[in-house]
């Protein structure tokens, strides 16, 4: 049995079984549904995108302080603080104070970095549905 992705898949894979999927624990399950809850904030994926760009000092980590994050995205220092928590709780970005200013950076580079991968994936297949 041959498919079009032959050469990715070995052939035993495309054929299709009567297998349970497997279960993923409780606690696995709450922690995927907390961190796609997060991400389903436009404001909260905007921050970690901006965090993910080189900032204008080189040498520097990726950092920026809460008041340039709130300006660049046109949000309220409240509403950007707030944000801001739940992406620190969730252990998405980590902080740094130095006197009275919070310095923010990527923390958990693994898990922003697939998250950007998946939405790169669904533009690719917005695009693909928007041409067929």
């Amino acid at each position: 049995m041959s498919t079009s992705n032959s050469s990715f898949l070995p052939e035993q894979s495309t054929q299709i079984t009567a297998e349970e999927p497997t279960r993923n624990s409780p606690d696995i399950d709450k922690f995927v549904d907390h961190f796609f809850a997060l991400m389903c904030d436009r404001s909260r994926r905007q921050i970690l995108q901006l965090l993910a760009v080189p900032n204008d000092t080189p040498g520097l980590p990726l950092e920026r302080r809460s008041t340039d994050i709130a300006r660049e995205l046109g949000l309220s220092p409240a509403t950007t603080s707030g944000h801001l928590r739940q992406l620190s709780e969730a252990r998405l970005i980590a902080s740094r104070r130095e006197g009275n200013v919070i310095y923010y950076r990527l923390y958990n580079h693994l898990l922003v970095r697939a998250f950007q991968d998946l939405i790169v994936a669904l533009d690719h297949e917005h695009s693909a549905r928007q041409i067929s």
